[in-house]
């Protein structure tokens, strides 16, 4: 029953978690498209500095800490808890792709020339101006759209489970006890019936002669 019950109250934490693990990943991709930007040296275009990168991972925690947040707090809730970490999930998921397509065209203006500072008349170019944009947009919005099953699916499992808790049918046992041993003489019905059918032996001795 103890085991039972910290399963219980851990298991807004441990959905919490898992619908964390790729709305950072998506978050990721987001903040690229908020705060990247390149850095001029001289008249050329490049990559963005350490400074700016390491500003890009630190916002794409903002996401998950917040669903984890929410997942902490939903632990005095035990078993409910799970219904508070799926609607952070959820609102997440919901939110996220809509707030990230509004940065595309920031983004884009901020590189002219795409994210590999090539000309897109350039035969040696790789990424045209804003298919990198679009590409990030794509993949966040699938992210989003695996996560929303999870949580959506943790939802019916905990609905189902919480069904049948109520219905009673887990208190249902497997096996009947057993039977319990007084200690006194029991005469078993094969003997009693050959003992109080004896006297058919004589008939039996008959018919073998």
């Amino acid at each position: 029953m103890r085991r039972r019950l910290r399963i219980e109250t851990k298991s807004s934490l441990a959905l919490a978690a898992l619908l964390a693990v790729p709305l950072y990943f998506a978050a990721l991709l987001a903040s690229s498209l908020a705060l990247d930007k390149p850095r001029l040296v001289g008249t050329h275009e490049q990559a963005a500095s350490g400074g700016a990168e390491a500003k890009i991972w630190l916002a794409a925690l903002i996401v998950p800490a917040i669903v984890l947040a929410v997942g902490v707090a939903a632990l005095p809730l035990r078993r409910f808890g799970v219904y508070a970490s799926a609607a952070a999930g959820i609102v997440v998921c919901l939110v996220l792709p809509s707030v990230s397509h509004g940065w595309i065209g920031r983004h884009t203006r901020r590189f002219p020339l795409g994210v590999d500072f090539i000309k897109d008349s350039d035969p040696s170019n790789l990424s045209s101006r804003g298919e990198w944009e679009h590409a990030a947009q794509d993949t966040i919005t699938s992210i989003c759209h695996w996560t929303l099953v999870i949580a959506v699916g943790a939802v019916v499992v905990a609905v189902l489970l919480e069904i049948r808790r109520r219905t009673g049918r887990e208190n249902i046992l497997t096996e009947p006890a057993p039977a319990a041993i007084t200690g006194e003489g029991e005469v078993s019905p094969v003997v009693g019936t050959v003992t109080g059918g004896s006297r058919l032996l004589p008939l039996a001795f008959w018919r073998r002669r």
